[in-house]
């Protein structure tokens, strides 16, 4: 496991929901969740308040950052100004101690965001009749349906992940999730640990940064061309000041998923660009399922992102919901989930969910997918995940 340390005038309050389930085999429904930790869907409260993040913020790069970063040579001022767009090899840091990602204040401009690529999610062109475990017949594709919006209404806790590589500017999907030890003030986000870490050979991604209910109203292209932050991310810009994957995928992951595929996921801590309130208090956040039931077991589950590759734009939130099935990579890796879906890429990270004791909980996150678009697959959340959302949660969480 790796664990990466880093470093106004309010609207009108808008409803805040969290991912909460009135049937699944019907549909995957979205509810609410109370911003003070408390279940409101629970005694039949249909929603909750919050506004959008506001406020001023003065960053630096705390002391502990900028010394990691003259550890290696780095200059400080010249990181926040782009020297951060180095990629040289020996710069492209990779170990747990050497994650920084201190924020630069503004970096992510609505035109950036729009700019942003999705990263090529992984894709395997393996044939399942092929695999030495167990794989069910690949599903039917399912056509992805756009969320309703305004997205605060129906999926606030979905948003973009956003971040710097060596091929420029890359946006993923990602879930704000629940933090144990910290009720009701998470600042925990869920996402695939491809959008973060290059895998085997390669290292940390740069200015990774969390913009939940993205594109709030699902305006086109040509309606954002001259769009305000507020239209945008509704809800703040959230930087990432520590981040956490699996050390299988860092050691095993690679642009066709790899042996680390099945242990592509990873979380976030994040803080607001502007802004004191948690990302909980925000938006609401979901519960984490780390049982991870057997696929033959559950009847649907519903995959959430921001598809971005043609015939999509990155700019609209889709969902996909179907009975999983099994998808084997080797004999000797867990087993992953696989759902009939054509979201492209982009939508990588995002959540998937199922109902647990009438809640809605996070159960993966799309991982893999094959080029020509018709299922995903994502991981089973186990021991290995829950350990690295836990030590976050412990270390990290209140910070």
């Amino acid at each position: 496991m790796r664990n990466r340390p880093q470093d106004g005038k309010s609207r009108t309050p808008v409803r805040r929901v969290g991912l909460a389930a009135t049937g699944l085999v019907a549909a995957l429904a979205l509810t609410a969740t109370a911003c003070n930790g408390s279940d409101d869907s629970a005694s039949g409260k249909p929603g909750a308040t919050a506004s959008p993040a506001t406020g001023s913020g003065d960053f630096k790069i705390p002391s502990d950052i900028a010394s990691r970063l003259k550890e290696h040579g780095i200059d400080v001022d010249k990181w926040a100004k782009g020297g951060w767009k180095d990629w040289d090899r020996d710069k492209w840091l990779s170990a747990a101690k050497d994650f920084v990602n201190p924020v630069i204040e503004g970096l992510w401009k609505p035109e950036r965001m729009q700019s942003a690529k999705e990263a090529n999610k992984t894709v395997t062109t393996q044939d399942a009749s092929a695999d030495l475990g167990v794989s069910d017949p690949a599903p039917a594709p399912v056509r992805a349906t756009a969320e309703k919006t305004p997205y605060h209404e129906y999926a606030a806790p979905v948003g973009k992940v956003f971040f710097d590589s060596p091929e420029g500017s890359m946006v993923c999907s990602g879930t704000v999730v629940k933090d144990v030890n910290h009720p009701g003030r998470s600042n925990l986000v869920w996402t695939a640990g491809h959008c973060v870490h290059a895998g085997r050979g390669g290292g940390w991604y740069r200015n990774i940064a969390f913009v939940p209910a993205y594109n709030d109203l699902g305006k086109s292209e040509s309606e954002l061309s001259n769009a305000s932050s507020s239209e945008v991310a509704p809800f703040g810009t959230w930087w990432a000041d520590w981040v956490s994957t699996s050390n299988q995928w860092i050691q095993g992951g690679s642009e066709t998923g790899g042996a680390g595929a099945t242990y592509d996921y990873a979380v976030l801590h994040v803080k607001p660009e502007k802004g004191s309130k948690s990302l909980e208090e925000t938006t609401g956040a979901l519960d984490v399922d780390f049982s991870a039931p057997s696929a033959t077991g559950v009847a649907e589950m519903g995959a959430w992102g921001y598809p971005a590759a043609p015939p999509y734009n990155g700019l609209e939130m889709f969902k996909c919901i179907d009975r999983p099935g099994r998808l084997s990579l080797s004999a000797s890796l867990p087993t992953m989930y696989r759902i009939g879906c054509t979201m492209t890429g982009g939508s990588s990270g995002g959540g998937w969910f199922r109902v647990v004791n009438g809640r809605t909980a996070l159960v993966s996150n799309t991982s893999i997918g094959p080029v020509t678009h018709t299922w995903l697959a994502g991981p089973q959340l186990g021991a290995t995940a829950e350990e690295i959302y836990q030590n976050m949660s412990r270390t990290y969480g209140g910070r």
